[in-house]
């Protein structure tokens, strides 16, 4: 398939796990930044795109998508190559919830430990109570995935499914941070962290904030 155009910038989580998919895919495309540092989102041009002024956003042979969730589903239906939608109906229900507490309770939470050392400014400026919140918040988000993985390997299943791809990029930005140790004190996080940091597409998605 041709024409894939991805508009978000590599700092963002949810544009890394377009980027980690489509590098499985092993799929071609063109990125157009929108940096969401600089409000470039919140500008007419990518307002056009998403009226809610969020990323990423993916155009596809004149065909536009908007949400995370619905670009990866839609990328893991139509593009050649392994699936990430797990087989069976209870693993994908699996992946559907982890999909679900990170977009519900895990994106606000890391973001909010992470904002606090990384980008204050962009979260409010730099607010103790709510890194603290913050950081019991991913905890019990942390701690609530590992128990849905269960003996998996990943989060639903053996193989990575899109609730990995999910999760991964809030935890690299945590990674950077000198709360990373006590956020990923959960039981079975590190065996689940060190599997995803050996996947292909995860190293070749390092972002840059520019």
């Amino acid at each position: 398939m041709t024409g894939i155009v991805l508009y978000g910038f590599d700092g963002s989580t949810y544009v890394r796990t377009v980027r980690m998919l489509l590098a499985e895919k092993g799929a071609h495309y063109e990125q157009v930044p929108v940096n969401v540092l600089k409000g470039e989102p919140r500008q007419s041009e990518h307002m056009a795109r998403h009226p809610f002024g969020k990323v990423p956003v993916l155009d596809h042979d004149g065909f536009r998508i908007i949400e995370t969730g619905a670009i990866a589903s839609y990328l893991d239906e139509v593009l050649p190559g392994p699936l990430f939608t797990p087989k069976s109906s209870k693993n994908r229900a699996r992946m559907r919830m982890a999909m679900g507490i990170v977009d519900s309770y895990g994106n606000g939470a890391l973001i909010a430990v992470a904002g606090y050392h990384l980008f204050p400014d962009f979260i409010g400026g730099a607010d103790e109570e709510a890194r603290k919140h913050g950081i019991a918040g991913s905890r019990r988000v942390l701690r609530e995935l590992m128990k849905l993985r269960g003996g998996s390997a990943f989060v639903a299943d053996e193989r990575p499914s899109l609730g990995d791809f999910y999760l991964a990029p809030l935890c690299f930005l945590v990674s950077l941070t000198p709360d990373a140790n006590e956020v990923f004190a959960v039981d079975g996080f590190a065996e689940w962290w060190g599997q995803v940091q050996a996947m292909p597409s995860y190293q070749a998605t390092a972002p840059r904030f520019s």
